[in-house]
């Protein structure tokens, strides 16, 4: 049930026009939700969206009573993208794992927090920074969590040379 519901208000949110930043993108997979099977993949729901329509998408899991297990980069170097990763999950009567993913250019790394809908977002984002140099744009507090306050690099990127 919870699947179903949270697949159409996902599926909604994705029907209207596309932002410019997500036409502009260039990688295989195009903006929208996809049902997965949970035992190959981990998760029930993927759902690629654009860095504007993330905070509505992570709005939407809320209000359907997820929580978030964590958030996490990847560096896809060749596109020149990286990709921010949100898991979700809910473990009442109705098991349901959701993945929220964006895309954005490297020379560019900026999305929208999502810390005024989930606190816990906090650390997972100054993670993030730390290691993939991804902005969190209205991060209530932006600062190194694991790397030195003066690190002015990012070990998880491809490029990345000690």
């Amino acid at each position: 049930m919870i699947l179903e519901t949270t697949e159409q208000a996902l599926q909604a949110l994705l029907a209207g026009p596309m932002p410019a930043s997500a036409a502009d993108q260039a990688d295989v997979r195009a903006n929208g939700v996809m049902i997965t099977d949970y035992k190959s993949h981990g998760y029930h729901l993927d759902a690629k969206v654009s860095a504007e329509q993330l905070v509505a998408a992570v709005t939407i899991v809320d209000e359907n009573g997820f929580f978030l297990e964590s958030i996490t980069g990847v560096d896809w170097i060749k596109e020149n993208q990286l990709e921010v990763i949100y898991d979700f999950s809910r473990y009442d009567f109705d098991t349901c794992r959701v993945v929220i993913r964006t895309r954005i250019p490297r020379e560019q790394p900026v999305v929208p927090t999502i810390t005024a809908i989930y606190a816990g977002a906090n650390w997972h984002e100054r993670e993030t920074h730390d290691f993939f140099g991804i902005k969190f744009a209205g991060h209530p507090h932006l600062v190194p969590l694991l790397l030195p306050e003066d690190a002015d690099f990012h070990p998880l990127l491809k490029d990345f040379k000690a």
